[in-house]
């Protein structure tokens, strides 16, 4: 085949590629929206406590620094500066953007006055600002979803099912939760084009009224399922991915919550069932046991069912 011209216009500089990791896959993307530094309330949210405050603490030596240097740029503009120099102008830009003033070094000229009040001015923006960004971050709502390690293909009732686990690892309740199961398959036309397909995989009850405890979901395996005729080995020709998604309404927060968990193809266990969880306790009293949201066992060693 005839490889076709490119018609993208000529760049001196090597493009900037940027990662963005899906589960446990890491994809590089070619953005034409130019860079990330655009949306910085983006970064802001999205970044480590540790990499937002050392951003802030740069940012702030950096500020500081800059103020330092126009007080530098006339002789004598600070009154008292100790030390001299560069450092007695850094620790009064440090006491004025932060409006503490000490009373020691003050502004001695016209100039230094109108540098400390643009100084003081860009503190109080400062400060507000990084006050709003710590608080957003601290109230954003984390939902702590926890979904099974593995999906399994089991009978059940007669019918082939695709199951996974869910658990609430808080003490809260989410109301109205609902779940979506996704197939994300790649595919060839017979033209020879490739593309990523996402198809629904419905499930039995798809919304539950009060997820506190745990949730078994379960898509059918039939002729109307994407999944009918699969095998491990077609879908990993396709290079097949189940993304599971949850979300609701926290209950004490009242804030919604959303949670994403990603299956690779061989993370499906063909003929195996999940451990039951519930289990009762030396004295009598019915739990769920969380730590065996993960258990599975192979389908032809389920027990045997009391005799009635």
């Amino acid at each position: 085949m005839q490889a076709m011209p490119d018609s993208r216009p000529a760049s001196s500089s090597p493009p900037r590629l940027r990662s963005v990791r899906i589960g446990a896959r890491q994809w590089w993307l070619r953005s034409a929206h130019g860079s990330s530094l655009h949306d910085l309330y983006f970064l802001s949210m999205t970044s480590s406590w540790l990499q937002f405050y050392c951003s802030i603490a740069t940012l702030f030596i950096l500020l500081n620094s800059g103020f330092a240097g126009l007080y530098l740029l006339q002789s004598d503009s600070i009154a008292n500066a100790a030390p001299k120099g560069f450092w007695g102008a850094f620790f009064f830009s440090v006491e004025t953007l932060a409006t503490v003033g000490y009373g020691d070094m003050h502004p001695a000229t016209l100039y230094a006055h109108v540098l400390a009040t643009v100084e003081i001015f860009t503190g109080m923006m400062g400060i507000a600002l990084f006050t709003g960004l710590t608080f957003a971050r601290f109230s954003r709502p984390r939902a702590r979803i926890v979904a099974s390690q593995a999906p399994v293909v089991c009978q059940y009732d007669g019918q082939t099912m695709l199951m996974l686990r869910a658990a609430n690892a808080r003490k809260s309740m989410i109301t109205q939760a609902s779940a979506q199961l996704y197939l994300l398959v790649q595919q060839h036309s017979v033209e020879g084009h490739t593309l990523h397909r996402l198809l629904d995989l419905p499930l039995v009850r798809e919304v539950h009224p009060m997820f506190s405890l745990s949730w078994t979901l379960m898509h059918p395996i039939d002729q109307n399922s994407p999944l009918w005729g699969q095998t491990s080995e077609s879908l990993e020709q396709q290079q097949a991915r189940l993304i599971l998604t949850i979300s609701g309404s926290d209950e004490i927060t009242t804030q919604d919550l959303h949670s994403r968990h990603l299956y690779q193809h061989q993370d499906i266990r063909w003929n195996h069932v999940f451990e039951d969880m519930l289990q009762v306790d030396a004295q009598g009293r019915e739990y769920v046991d969380h730590t065996l949201l993960h258990a599975t066992r192979p389908e032809a060693a389920r027990p045997a069912s009391p005799a009635k």
